[in-house]
């Protein structure tokens, strides 16, 4: 049996100390990985259902294949891993502010290990996503002006609860318009949220994309007894 409690990493950042830890949870006979934000859980590897969706939901909306992918946020990898199991991939750029979480993969210190890291397909970049949306050249330094079929992220809770100042002013329509100089024709944007779907944010997408829908993303609490969860997945297309 693994540890009770084991903290893998701890590293400053520009946003405050970050943390990789694993516990073991005794009634569930399963090791969780966790990533904390000074004491603010940002993600665990007992819920990643609606990171998934956020993949899966987002290239579902998409039509053709050697689709090119960003995901702004890494995290723990689901939403880029989900990415990567769609066979018309082409290549998927992930961007993350904190080194370190990108080094936890490349070290393979993850659930995953490296297996982001050392796909050939996927390239881990570490940017701010949000200022690289604002700017001239976008999000491939070596491409300026890249597009690409979908920009996934998977940053903050919600638009309304963010996890640093750094996206101040993004989730609005000048935010959002400013993402699809970066999109295809017929491309999605993708939004992920950890509350149910709300009408206010679908008008806020309405208001930049020319279509805007929330998917609900509903999946069982363990630790509660199954109680059902119910979070939420954004899409925007640009015609």
């Amino acid at each position: 049996m693994s540890r009770l409690f084991e903290e893998l990493d701890y590293a400053p950042t520009p946003i405050g100390a970050i943390s990789l830890r694993r516990r073991h949870i005794l009634s569930l006979k399963t090791d969780v990985f966790e990533i904390l934000l000074g004491e603010e859980h940002l993600m665990s590897s007992l819920f990643t259902a609606s990171e998934i969706a956020l993949a899966e939901k987002g290239l579902a909306a998409l039509k053709g294949n050697r689709l090119d992918v960003l995901v702004g946020g890494l995290g723990l990898g689901y939403t880029a891993r989900a990415v990567l199991q769609d066979e018309r991939l082409n290549a998927l750029d992930v961007v993350d502010l904190l080194e370190p979480v990108i080094r936890w993969h490349r070290e393979g210190l993850v659930p995953m290990k490296t297996e982001l890291a050392d796909d050939p397909r996927c390239r881990l970049v570490h940017g701010d996503f949000f200022a690289l949306a604002a700017s001239q050249d976008g999000f491939d330094r070596e491409r300026p002006g890249r597009r690409y079929d979908a920009v996934l992220i998977d940053i903050d809770h919600t638009p309304e609860r963010l996890l640093h100042g750094g996206s101040k002013g993004f989730y609005t329509p000048l935010g959002f318009e400013s993402v699809q100089r970066f999109l295809k024709p017929g491309g999605i944007m993708g939004l992920w949220s950890d509350e149910a779907p709300d009408d206010a944010i679908t008008d806020l997408l309405a208001g930049a994309f020319d279509e805007a829908w929330a998917e609900p993303v509903v999946f069982q609490n363990p630790l509660q007894d199954g109680r059902e969860v119910t979070q939420a997945v954004y899409l925007g297309r640009k015609t």
